[in-house]
């Protein structure tokens, strides 16, 4: 390969040049297929970060439950083990054993019996610990069914109508028959009654939620539980429940630490949470934690020796790499109880403000106020000509993303805005996005849309 060498004037043009009429001049670039020739390494990083500047600024979506900010100690953290294979226990044992430490303070968080000793898994978050629960409580109603000389092939789950799309997904790739219990216009929550007017001898289980993705609220996991438990002692049947604490498990133990709803309940047998939500960590990774080792079959877990070593892995995925499992210890290391505490109030109290000033523009009423997670919902109760969707619409002028969307079902007629409040959103952020919402609510109502915008679909 013959490398041409640069006089110095040569050099000096080069760099002297314009960047965007002659150093990243590089011509048409093909977007779905992988072009001819490569391309500096500057000019490479310029295109696509030109590019991505057409994605809305992360800090200002108040749709999704994912962090968006970590310090920047942590983010050198996880810079520096991307590369790490995090299935490679044996190549990586402190990565692994990092692992260990994170799963058992997230079970100890839980109430869990064991010390040191925790049942579960770390995953890419709690869309695959979802699956993971559901597939434990699947395969051991199925031994026990088999056992007993029922028939095992027609599980059924009973779970909300509210629950987040994994769920509906979990029941049709295992084939599992879901009982919806639907909400109903004032309630957007599942009772304890309604759940167990749907169990049967073919129930693999309950799901109940703390901190919905509709509005913010928990469940009544306590009562549901004692329902679910008197039941059974009626029945004869064992049906556990199992609590989706995607966004609200790193919130309840620090600012509600004397609400039961984890493994103080006896017949709660496996918990998931988000450590990329309330956790503070980037995408993705979560958690799933079971009670006891009964409550995991074991013909579950795979071991694997072609990495070195006996390696067991109850996972879907396989490689991923060791930063997120490092920023969730960066986490727990420097914040520690009472870090996460003032963290969670903060935001609860922003969130409780943000609330209150809503309620008092006009047209809006409050349906969570973020006092149980930092998350609020409100709809359009008064005659305004204009919806929810239009003052999304409008918010977006102002780089705000707050999605507008209609509930479940038996109250689709119900379309509500909501705002969830994470670590970087402070309270004068809030300030200035009450301003743009009153602004937004005076211009719509001077000027009423010809059209009502489109519905948009909200962010998990």
């Amino acid at each position: 390969m013959v490398i041409k060498k640069m006089t110095a004037s040569q050099l000096a043009e080069e760099v002297l040049a314009p960047a965007y009429t002659h150093r990243l001049d590089v011509g048409s670039m093909p977007k779905y297929r992988i072009p001819d020739h490569g391309a500096l390494p500057d000019v490479a990083e310029r295109l696509i970060h030109d590019e991505l500047m057409l994605d809305g600024n992360a800090r200002l979506n108040l749709a999704t439950f994912v962090t968006t900010w970590m310090e920047p100690q942590a983010e050198k953290l996880m810079a520096e083990t991307f590369d790490k294979n995090m299935i490679d226990k044996d190549e990586y044992p402190a990565t692994a054993e990092i692992e260990t430490r994170c799963t058992n303070i997230v079970a100890d968080l839980f109430n869990a019996a064991e010390d040191g000793d925790a049942v579960g898994a770390s995953t890419t978050g709690s869309s695959e610990a979802v699956m993971l629960g559901g597939l434990a409580m699947k395969w051991r109603w199925r031994s026990r069914r088999e056992a007993a000389g029922g028939d095992g092939s027609k599980p059924n789950l009973i779970l909300g109508s509210n629950v987040q799309v994994v769920w509906e997904k979990f029941c049709r790739y295992w084939d599992v028959e879901p009982r919806y219990v639907p909400v109903e216009h004032g309630r957007y929550v599942i009772t304890p009654e309604e759940v167990v007017e749907r169990i049967d001898e073919n129930t693999i289980g309950v799901v109940a939620i703390l901190g919905t993705t509709y509005t913010g609220e928990f469940e009544p996991i306590k009562e549901i539980h004692d329902a679910v438990v008197a039941n059974n002692e009626a029945t004869g049947y064992s049906v556990p429940v199992h609590v989706d604490a995607a966004s609200g498990g790193f919130v309840a133990p620090f600012i509600h630490p004397d609400l039961e709803w984890d493994f103080r309940l006896p017949n709660v047998r496996s918990i998931n949470v988000s450590g990329h939500k309330y956790g503070l960590v980037y995408p993705g990774v979560g958690f799933v934690v079971w009670q006891s080792e009964e409550d995991l079959p074991e013909e579950l877990i795979f071991h694997v020796n072609y990495l070195g070593g006996d390696m067991p892995t109850f996972t879907l995925n396989f490689s991923r790499p060791g930063n997120q499992i490092v920023g969730q210890y960066y986490n727990f290391v420097r914040l520690g109880r009472s870090g996460y505490t003032k963290v969670m109030r903060a935001l609860q109290q922003t969130a409780t403000t943000l609330s209150s000033r809503i309620a008092e523009i006009g047209p809006f009423s409050i349906i969570s106020d973020g006092t149980a997670i930092p998350v609020l919902s409100f709809d359009i109760t008064e005659d305004v000509p204009y919806t929810v969707y239009d003052v999304s619409d409008r918010l977006r002028y102002h780089g705000w993303q707050v999605p507008a969307y209609t509930m479940p079902e038996n109250a689709t007629d119900v379309a509500v805005l909501r705002i969830v409040v994470r670590e970087g959103f402070t309270l004068d952020l809030a300030d200035s996005l009450i301003n743009d919402l009153q602004d937004a609510c005076d211009d719509l109502q001077a000027n009423p849309p010809m059209k009502s915008a489109s519905k948009k679909g909200f962010a998990h």
